[in-house]
């Protein structure tokens, strides 16, 4: 029999969805299950979205679309980038992909050769390992504890960038843990940037409308302009619009970087489909009172969730102030039992809590930090108390 290629062996399925459909098959077995696993942000767009989607429904001519995106919702992104004191690019310096999860794979086979350097810090969302792992690239992990709040320190960024990575890959506000750098903290790491121009920057900030407590969003270009020619910015219409099943995401950064991801659609997808397009025009320049509401309300339980955790002896939690996450450090577990069963690990925690008390998390390793677990607090506003009481009452039984 013909072998696979090599590169499958290095190709892993997702951790976070791995963890979901145990929920599924629990459920589906009659169990009483709360998913905090999944970060799918649980709203449905507005219904100027639907309009646009049926109006573009009744108009489909069945042709092929264009490889970078159409006109209309380029348009539509450099305006809702300029919102946010991202301003003066063009439709050639933009690109869309089938999420940010394929534009973030394009830009590693557009930026990375095998064995460049891929640095980024821990921890990080799944797929930054898993794309890296694919493409051969010499990942580079950037620990931030949460002795640290989960943050990069200049001079940290400063020894990663000295060993020149071909790509440095930033992501705030984070998932998984929600932390959110502020506008001091993001020119401080501007500058040290600043000293390394071999580098590529992408800033895979999906997040940049869900930032609480009057925080902001901040970028690096805010803080240095002259990081243009290789900052990439990426961003997503599944997590503030309620629209992951929609799959578009959309870049800006150098017009030849820009290109080389439109050349590599016009190899993998072609195009967008332009229904999905035309809802992300109206999801992007229409009104924007369900996602500010929804930022709102996640804001609120976050709180509840915090409140929560900080009920429970031993487990530390850095606040966080964006997305939609808690990533507390739950080691306080580690060498106890539940039950008769042994907690040596993450894993063997977020097994033994959806076992015993029919809540799914996501181990903190899956992460790169396994002293931790992911809560994503999405789940319908009745679940969340009883989920978090569950959540309680598990680490008051451990012995």
């Amino acid at each position: 029999m013909p072998q696979l290629a090599r590169r499958i062996g290095r190709a892993k399925p997702s951790a976070i969805m791995q963890v979901a459909e145990k929920a599924k098959r629990l459920k589906a077995e009659g169990r009483d299950i709360i998913s905090f696993s999944i970060g799918v942000p649980n709203f449905l767009p507005g219904e100027h979205v639907y309009a646009a989607a049926r109006e573009a429904l009744d108009k489909d001519s069945g042709q092929y679309g264009s490889n970078r995106g159409a006109d209309a919702l380029l348009d539509a992104f450099i305006a809702h980038m300029a919102e946010i004191g991202l301003t003066g690019y063009t439709r050639a310096n933009c690109a869309t992909g089938v999420g940010a999860k394929h534009l973030i794979y394009n830009l590693a086979e557009a930026l990375l050769d095998e064995g460049d350097g891929f640095a980024f810090p821990t921890p990080y969302w799944t797929s930054y390992l898993d794309v890296g792992e694919i493409v051969n690239a010499d990942i580079q992990l950037l620990p931030c504890p949460p002795e640290r709040d989960y943050k990069l320190t200049p001079a940290q960024l400063d020894a990663a960038l000295a060993k020149k990575p071909r790509v440095f890959l930033f992501n705030n506000p984070s998932n998984p843990t929600g932390m959110v750098y502020t506008r001091d903290e993001i020119a401080a790491l501007a500058d040290v940037i600043v000293k390394y121009p071999e580098t590529w920057i992408i800033t895979d900030d999906i997040y940049n409308r869900m930032v609480f407590d009057g925080v902001g969003y901040h970028n690096f270009l805010h803080a240095r302009p002259e990081l243009r020619d290789r900052v990439i910015f990426l961003d997503s219409l599944s997590k503030t619009y309620g629209m992951p099943g929609w799959r578009l995401g959309l870049m800006a950064g150098p017009e030849e970087v820009a290109q080389a991801v439109t050349t590599l659609n016009s190899n993998h997808i072609t195009n967008v489909p332009e229904i999905v397009g035309a809802a992300g025009v109206a999801a992007l320049s229409g009104p924007q009172d369900v996602p500010q509401q929804k930022c709102a309300e996640f804001q609120a339980k976050r709180d509840q969730v915090m409140a929560v955790l900080a009920e429970i002896p031993g487990v530390v939690c850095p606040r966080p102030q964006g997305a939609f996450y808690v990533f507390p450090d739950v080691s306080v577990a580690f060498g106890k039992s539940h039950g008769g069963k042994p907690i040596a690990n993450d894993i063997d925690l977020c097994s033994a809590l959806l076992e015993a008390k029919g809540v799914a998390c996501v181990p903190g390793s899956a992460f790169g930090e396994p002293r931790a677990l992911r809560i994503s607090y999405t789940c319908p506003t009745p679940q969340l108390a009883p989920g978090l009481q569950r959540i309680r009452e598990f680490f008051a039984e451990l012995a």
